[in-house]
């Protein structure tokens, strides 16, 4: 229950509500301004129409604003959801979108509970600016269709489809629905670099649809009729049967919430000063906005990156903006629908492909991809794989190769060094006898799976000696692997005669030596040697018992023999 309040909404949060209300209610506004085309533009991309995006915008944004871990976070329909929404709603209907979105809204709450939000900053940059670059490429594509004027093909896959939108294109070509997508994107993309300030993807939209009704453009195809207000909350939708056929896009849909949500809450953060989200009550703010919004039509919601920073650079200062940018919005769907309504569909693709490509970081590719080529092809993987297969199919495997990449880089700092033994005050002699039958090995760095055999290798082929001394103080980290890799050595080295001791054995290691096996293998005659000082005199006695080395008397004689 301690877990459960800890994720609700406390004073801190009405107080920060009460230090500002006028600025966050014009922050609100501006947002809402902005936001608008956009929830209709990923509403008509994924499949479930304008309205959804209305009301995913409407109901998911009050609710993350409400109950989120950010003050600044600002949520609704994005375009890395549509991206996901695309190929479900191709496959299982509207119905399947809405119960897709309410269990990932549950997914995510227990996400919450669990305190699972940490684990999130976990993903590499690399795998997070690769699927931003595959995103951007698969929004801009998903546009084709309405910005040249055409039926959307059939198809899950955005690069077959956008490839049949241009064979119709080019047998019918409708030039008023392709002037009004790129000047639509054009007046987006130069004025925002102007003029800042300026909401221009309204202003676009609205000279779009004026062009579009006074020049009686008909090839212009406006959104259609919209509903005036949300519908009433209903689970009509559910279909219990097909959960289990559904539980794997819900918790594609739920990680994407996850990781978007928080990498925008960051986002918010590092644009401010003294701001950090709470990102396990992110989650529980994110999972009852899409167990809600599902219930009035709306598709899956996450925080949105571009509308976040839009809402800190108009000076948000608590989550008062957030939730003024939803309520503005229901009063444009409940005064303003017939309005809406006549917005040309190539003017929303105008303001998606406006979208994509400042989604594009230059800068940010260009760095990734100089810092190291193992970055670089994380980033074009993850790219390329959201283009051609889907977005968690993308993440799955920019994260196994960075997985892959970085215990290759762990590996190579694993080293075997034979080092020099500690040889006191013994005479040249004895020295040559050390050095020819006794040999010290330095264990350096992680001894696991990815570089075990590799000292297997080293260390199984030692020659002309007795005994092997291994200095393990220097293991940071040991596992079964790694354990079984040096016991299987010991034993060939015990097979030709050669006994191996080891020192400065840590008692996590020990745990680990210990049940495989090999610990017993590794103490020799039952000792347990802190210093390499110890078991190199324990060697010397050991040599000395089996007569390779002379004892003191024997020694002694020899030296009386010799006067």
């Amino acid at each position: 229950m301690a877990r459960v309040t800890a994720l609700l909404p406390n004073r801190a949060d009405l107080a920060d509500v009460r230090r500002d209300p006028r600025r966050d209610l014009l922050a609100g506004l501006t947002v809402a301004v902005v936001a608008l085309p956009l929830a209709l533009g990923f509403g008509v991309s994924s499949g479930l129409g304008a309205e959804a995006g209305l009301a995913t915008a409407v109901v998911a944004g009050a609710l993350a604003a409400v109950f989120g871990g950010s003050n600044l976070q600002v949520s609704g329909p994005t375009g890395a959801m549509t991206v996901v929404l695309v190929p479900i709603a191709a496959r299982y209907g509207p119905g399947g979108v809405l119960t897709v979105g309410l269990v990932a809204g549950l997914i995510l709450v227990a996400l919450a509970v669990a305190r699972a939000g940490k684990y999130m900053s976990y993903v590499p940059a690399p795998v997070v600016e690769g699927f931003t670059l595959g995103i951007a490429g698969v929004i801009a594509l998903q546009q084709v269709p309405n910005a040249l004027g055409v039926a959307k093909p059939e198809g899950d896959r955005v690069l077959v489809v956008a490839r049949r939108a241009g064979e119709e294109f080019l047998r019918a070509p409708n030039w008023t629905a392709v002037a009004l997508a790129a000047g639509v994107a054009v007046l987006m993309l130069v004025g925002t670099r102007l003029r800042p300030t300026v909401p221009f993807s309204l202003v676009a939209v609205i000279a779009a649809t004026l062009v579009a009704q006074l020049a009686h453009l008909d090839a212009a195809t406006p959104i259609g009729e919209l509903p005036s207000g949300l519908p009433a909350p209903s689970l009509g939708f559910l279909d219990l049967g097909a959960l289990g056929t559904l539980l794997p896009s819900a918790l594609a849909v739920a990680a994407l919430a996850a990781l978007e949500s928080l990498l925008s809450a960051s986002v918010a953060d590092g644009m401010t000063v003294g701001r950090r989200h709470d990102p396990d009550r992110e989650l529980f703010g994110q999972g009852l906005a899409n167990i809600a919004a599902p219930l009035f039509g709306g598709v899956p919601a996450t925080g949105a990156i571009a509308r976040t920073a839009v809402n800190v650079r108009t000076g948000a200062g608590s989550r008062l903006a957030a939730l003024t940018h939803a309520a503005v919005l229901a009063v444009i769907v409940f005064a303003a629908a017939p309005l809406v309504s006549k917005i040309p569909l190539a003017a929303l693709a105008g303001v998606l492909l406006a979208t994509a490509i400042r989604m594009v970081e230059v800068g940010s590719l260009r760095a990734m991809a100089r810092a190291t080529r193992s970055d670089a092809l994380i980033l074009v993987l993850t790219a390329v794989a959201t283009l051609a297969l889907d977005l968690v199919h993308a993440v799955l495997i920019g994260l196994a190769v960075a997985g892959l990449l970085a215990l290759r880089a762990i590996a190579g700092q694993a080293r075997l060094d034979e080092v020099p033994l500690d040889r006191g005050d013994h005479s040249a002699e004895e020295h040559a006898l050390l050095a020819e039958h006794i040999v010290a090995y330095r264990i350096d760095g992680p001894l696991f799976f990815a570089a075990a055999h590799r000292f297997l290798l080293e260390l199984a082929e030692v020659a002309d000696v007795r005994v092997v001394v291994l200095r393990m103080s220097r293991v940071t980290t040991m596992d079964a692997t790694g354990a079984l890799v040096l016991k299987d050595a010991v034993e060939k080295l015990g097979r030709r005669g050669i006994t191996v001791l080891a020192s400065g054995i840590r008692p996590g290691h020990r745990r680990v030596l210990e049940s495989v096996g090999a610990l017993p293998l590794l103490l020799g005659d039952g000792h347990e040697y802190a210093t390499t000082p110890e078991a190199i005199a324990a060697a010397r006695a050991h040599l000395e018992h089996t007569g390779v080395l002379p004892g003191p008397r024997a020694a002694a004689v020899g030296e009386g023999t010799a006067r």
